[in-house]
């Protein structure tokens, strides 16, 4: 069975724009949990945008109390600075049952590229790996699906990928899936799990999961996008009582 892990961005990105506490990230979070979610994920960004450190707090006394995983993703470095140096404290003192580290930037709006570990991040990566992971905090790599990347890993002792599925939700067809099958495959034959995410959906995910049967599915924004659909017309149905 596939894991999945909800990520709470787009739930706390939503309250933010109007500067209060609606909707309650916590309270939505205890909904995913009630629903059976394997785990919860965030990612902190230097803006702020969405996810805080109070936030990921309270998110991670939920998931220990409610005995699911909690994810903390994101990118602790930069070629130019340290963007976020708050970011590996903020892992440390929380301790996350899993913490995917993410190569993106910080005025991007999602992650759009794996880390090249066979080139310029490798060095980085081997430090920041080795002051995170922990007993009780694995760590895993935001990878493409290509076998030069995967098979640096183990040298860098991390415990997991996750494939970055963008190119194939946005073209989600055998040919494109194949390169997916395999990594997974071949990541799994050197000791590796595998996660996978980012715009998987209700229309492509399960064409992914037969070929690719990976470990856990982190899905956000997909998942927020259809509940609006999905409970816009019971919501509505509600408030036309009241008006009537």
């Amino acid at each position: 069975m596939t894991k999945l892990s909800v990520n709470v961005n787009k739930i706390a990105w939503l309250r933010n724009a109007r500067g209060e506490n609606r909707p309650n990230l916590l309270e939505m979070s205890k909904i995913l949990v009630d629903c059976g979610v394997n785990g919860l994920t965030v990612h902190p960004r230097p803006d702020l945008r969405h996810i805080t450190p109070e936030d990921v707090l309270d998110l991670s006394n939920l998931c220990k109390s409610s005995n699911i995983e909690f994810n903390i993703e994101g990118n602790p470095y930069s070629e130019q600075t340290k963007f976020y140096p708050g970011f590996i404290n903020l892992v440390k003192e929380i301790g996350p049952d899993q913490c995917t580290l993410v190569p993106d930037k910080p005025d991007q709006l999602t992650s759009d590229h794996g880390w090249q570990i066979d080139g310029k991040d490798h060095n980085v990566l081997v430090d920041i790996v080795e002051e995170l992971k922990t007993n009780e905090t694995r760590v895993s790599l935001f990878v493409d699906p290509n076998i030069k990347q995967i098979e640096n890993i183990k040298n860098i002792n991390a415990d997991r990928i996750e494939l970055y599925t963008g190119p194939y939700a946005s073209n989600p067809i055998l040919e494109v899936l194949s390169s997916y099958e395999t990594s997974f495959k071949y990541a799994k034959s050197i000791g590796l799990d595998v996660n996978a995410g980012h715009d998987l959906d209700l229309n492509n995910l399960e064409f992914f999961l037969d070929k690719a049967p990976v470990d856990e599915v982190s899905i956000g924004h997909a998942l927020i996008s259809d509940a609006l659909i999905d409970g816009l017309e019971t919501v509505t149905k509600k408030y036309l009582d009241l008006c009537k």
